[in-house]
Order: C-alpha cells, then structure tokens, then sequence
C-alpha cells in the first residue's frame, strides 16, 4: 500500500530511515494500515492531492 507520512518519524524501519514527512512510500498493507489507523500517514490515492496538516501531539497536564 502506497501511504504519505504526515508526521516525522524517529528510529527505521527494516534498517532504513522513516520517510519524512510529506513524503511517501509503498510498504506491506497491514503495516501501512496501522500507520494510517494511528493517524501517521494517509493512504495515497490517484489523483488526489495531499492532505493539509498532520496529527498534532496531545498535551497532558500532570
């Protein structure tokens, strides 16, 4: 599944650096689907432009 990263992503994945954010890329389906689940990526589709924006950490007050 093709997915853009809408937030920047620290560590790597299969010893390669996440993808920044606005970029994309094409990894199995159910691990992009758990990044699209959590609001981290979105899945690209034909023909449609990218979503303005990205997920914006919760703040907590102790």
């Amino acid at each position: 599944m093709r997915i853009r990263m809408l937030v920047e992503m620290t560590g790597t994945r299969d010893g390669q650096p996440w993808p920044a954010k606005g970029k994309e890329a094409d990894l199995p389906t159910a691990a992009a689907a758990h990044l699209v689940s959590a609001g981290v990526a979105e899945r690209v589709d034909e023909g449609k432009p990218p979503r303005k924006g990205g997920r914006r950490a919760a703040v907590v007050d102790p």
